[in-house]
């Protein structure tokens, strides 16, 4: 695996960054390299002041440039005006079969735009979705879009139930995959336009496993393997349940120690193993999926676990067939 990682993105970066790639080391073989793309003098220092030994210094190589694409700057503007940024530089390299993954913390808009421009789309594919892996009782479900397309058409939707199913499959190890349609109704007539129009064509494609509407009280409760939305939806899906689980873990433990600290102690093993199951950094980050290349897209919020676990999907991605799946499931699903 070559995984080249943006140095530069995301609100702890460079810091953070740097150190989830050093932790990642002892996952690495020794074919297996990471470049560090970003500022120069400050990857250097960074690895100098690492405490790894020579031999796992020589995994990491160093991909000097010059410009860092900002969280406020427009994503396509951005990766055109500044070519020689960590992001656009990765994609590049990706690009041009130098890499096999990309991991970035940064701008989301710009690496979907970097990707695309640079890493181009598989065979078939229309428009990427990002997907995210959730944690429920009854197992992991994926999510596709989570912000890659805000406005998507009925044919889109339907590409990213084809494209989820492949990766849960592969990844999830679920077969066949059960797909519902994110809607506000079980009902045909429920939902938008859009959603109406998308729900026609998963119902016709006999690639995909469809179950119809789910409503958003139905991710939890083991009804679906996949669920697809909008980008715009599927976001705020994300950011909500990720502020609802640190919340709720916030107020029960405050009950506890409320009601008796001793409790609280005896509950600390349990909780913590139930909040590592629905932490977001052990997933690292989340797939481009529909890029020729892997491309893990991670939260700006992301600290070093999370690089290291980015660095440990991205492994697992290098190594799977999900994209030869994707093309597959394309090329046979029915027609436009």
């Amino acid at each position: 695996m070559r995984a080249a990682v943006d140095v530069m993105g995301g609100d702890k970066a460079p810091a953070a960054i740097l150190k989830g790639c050093w932790e990642a080391a002892p996952m690495l073989d020794l074919e297996d390299r990471v470049l560090l793309v970003g500022d120069e003098e400050i990857i250097k220092q960074g690895l100098a002041d690492s405490d790894l030994c020579p031999e796992k210094k020589s995994l990491y190589q160093i991909v000097a440039t010059r410009e860092v694409i900002g969280m406020d700057d427009s994503p396509v503007e951005a990766v055109r005006s500044k070519p020689n940024s960590s992001i656009a530089v990765m994609c590049k390299l990706a690009g041009k079969g130098e890499a096999d993954v990309v991991i970035s913390a940064g701008n989301t808009g710009a690496c979907v735009a970097a990707a695309q421009l640079r890493m181009r789309l598989l065979p078939g594919v229309v428009r990427p979705g990002i997907a995210v892996i959730f944690p429920t009782f009854y197992g992991p479900i994926v999510i596709c879009d989570v912000g890659a397309n805000i406005v998507p058409q009925p044919r889109h939707l339907q590409q990213y139930a084809l494209m989820a199913g492949a990766y849960c499959s592969a990844v999830c190890g679920v077969q066949n995959p059960r797909v519902g349609l994110l809607s506000i109704g079980e009902e045909d007539a429920k939902g938008t336009t859009t959603v109406k129009e998308a729900r026609k064509l998963m119902r016709d494609e006999p690639q995909i496993n469809f179950v119809g509407n789910v409503e958003g009280r139905d991710l939890f409760k083991g009804a679906v393997d996949v669920v697809v939305c909008d980008g715009f939806v599927g976001n705020i899906v994300l950011k909500f349940t990720e502020g609802m689980a640190e919340g709720m873990f916030q107020t029960i433990a405050s009950e506890l120690q409320e009601s008796d600290p001793k409790l609280l102690e005896q509950f600390k093993p349990v909780m913590k193993r139930i909040f590592q199951k629905h932490d977001w950094q052990e997933y690292g980050g989340a797939p481009l999926l529909g890029v020729a290349g892997y491309c893990l897209i991670c939260h700006g919020r992301s600290d070093s676990r999370a690089i290291k676990n980015a660095i440990r999907v991205g492994k697992q991605l290098s190594g799977s067939d999900v994209n030869s799946n994707i093309v597959k499931e394309i090329a046979e699903s029915i027609p436009a």
